[in-house]
């Protein structure tokens, strides 16, 4: 993929300089201990995390020690080593949670959710993975067992992310679409795994209808032309994990840390955020 580190940058040391103010003026204090300071800036670090998932590399450290240290030596010359950077990175947790909560996409009162599972390790490593124990739990999905977490995404048709949550990988797919949908208006596009009468009801009460297909053996239920041509493009959400996927690398095995393993997954969302070619649809009027 290719991006403009520059403008990457400006926006992000501008959000910076936001994030930075409102933390030195917290109105709770904080009980964590004071933090040593770095030569490096948190803008520095926030865009290498970034383009790390902009890039084609797989893996961080060869990322960081071959292209960063390296080829981009003279755009970062306070850079610190990898193990240093790597004992920071816990910094970077709440000012990218800040960032793609400021990227988030519009309400257009057209959305896709689904959900994809996150894996933490293979699974017969699951009785000694000692990183995510009491965290990460069993989970099953069209392709089988696993064991880690479930990430839970909202976009609208424009492909922007509106909502996210990650939970664990036992949880169903239809508890957090309550929280994740509220103050939104219009339709919501869904698999066959959120069907519930009682979920269809409360949503629709506050203005927020569900499409579902029907599963094998139910009552069909008659929906206009519009709905059932919107339903043909939930597809939309499924392009958007593969792209996150195989394009961002959020998903890998290798974590030591689970506020590090948080980080890798928010840090390619905001990667997605700021590509200006994310799946969509298009031509799409609904009359309700």
């Amino acid at each position: 993929m290719r991006y403009d580190i520059t403008a990457l940058y400006y926006f992000i040391d501008e959000f910076c300089k936001i994030y930075e103010e409102w933390n030195e003026h917290r109105l709770l204090p904080s009980n964590h201990k004071r933090l040593r300071p770095t030569r490096m800036k948190l803008s520095e670090m926030l865009t290498i995390m970034i383009l790390f998932h902009m890039s084609s590399h797989k893996v961080f450290k060869h990322f960081y020690i071959e292209h960063i240290a390296y080829t981009r030596k003279n755009d970062f010359p306070d850079l610190v080593d990898y193990d240093r950077f790597v004992a920071l990175m816990p910094r970077l947790f709440v000012p990218l949670c800040m960032m793609l909560h400021l990227l988030k996409g519009d309400e257009t009162s057209i959305y896709f959710m689904d959900s994809t599972h996150i894996p933490v390790c293979h699974n017969k490593r699951i009785n000694r993975n000692r990183v995510f124990k009491g965290m990460a739990e069993r989970g099953k999905n069209t392709m089988g067992w696993f064991f880690g977490f479930k990430l839970h995404l909202l976009i609208n048709h424009k492909g922007e992310i509106v909502a996210v949550k990650i939970s664990k990988g036992n949880v169903d797919d239809r508890v957090p679409v309550d929280k994740m949908t509220e103050k939104l208006f219009g339709f919501i596009v869904l698999d066959k795994g959120y069907i519930d009468a009682k979920l269809f009801h409360k949503l629709y009460k506050r203005g927020l209808k569900m499409i579902v297909g029907i599963k094998k053996g139910m009552k069909n239920m008659l929906v206009n032309t519009a709905e059932k041509l919107l339903l043909r493009k939930r597809f939309v959400i499924e392009t958007v994990f593969s792209r996150l996927k195989a394009e961002t690398n959020m998903i890998h095995t290798r974590h030591r840390s689970p506020v590090n393993a948080a980080i890798n997954i928010i840090s390619a969302l905001v990667a997605y955020c700021f590509k200006t070619n994310k799946p969509k649809v298009k031509g799409l009027v609904i009359h309700s």
